[in-house]
């Protein structure tokens, strides 16, 4: 019995002391009328693997999903819109984010981060933010990708006859 109850007081301990990650903040904000939501598998790609070469089809492998929220600013949220993107910079801060490259000037930007090592990274996230519109944050999760799979993967889409209408939901959130 006190073995268990050890066990629950480090279980309980460990869970207050994690910091916020992108992943609670997707899901704390799904529902939210403030954000778009969406989850996009491989398969709105439509890319036929016999049209790529090797690398591009390793590349599409290391790939599993993509996720994206969006925050929309309107007249109804604009005293939302910087706690929020505050919140998102501050998950993005942690160490287990690293910074691939930032561009942009002043308020209106974008920046690429991963998760893992150089050799296996587990996620890419972009984030990109415009005063006037909102921001957004796109989590590209894969297996053991890398950058130059990642670059590749971009350079697969130009082959692809992607299934626009599933991204309807983002359509003039950046112009």
């Amino acid at each position: 019995m006190r073995k268990i109850i050890i066990l629950l007081s480090i279980t309980l301990l460990m869970a207050c002391n994690q910091n916020p990650t992108l992943q609670n903040y997707f899901v704390e904000n799904t529902e939210s009328t403030d954000f778009i939501s969406m989850d996009v598998s491989p398969s709105i790609l439509n890319i036929k693997p016999d049209a790529l070469t090797l690398e591009q089809q390793d590349a599409l492998k290391s790939f599993k999903k993509l996720n994206v929220l969006a925050f929309k600013l309107n007249e109804q949220n604009q005293a939302k819109f910087a706690p929020e993107q505050e919140k998102v910079k501050t998950i993005l801060k942690d160490e287990k984010y690293q910074q691939l490259m930032k561009f942009g000037n002043g308020k209106d930007g974008a920046a690429v981060y991963f998760v893992g090592k150089d050799d296996a990274i587990e996620e890419f996230v972009i984030y990109g933010s415009q005063k006037e519109n909102g921001f957004a944050v796109v989590r590209i999760l894969g297996d053991k990708m890398n950058p130059e799979q990642f670059m590749t993967l971009f350079s697969a889409l130009q082959q692809s006859d992607m299934d626009m209408s599933q991204l309807k939901p983002l359509e003039g959130l950046f112009k």
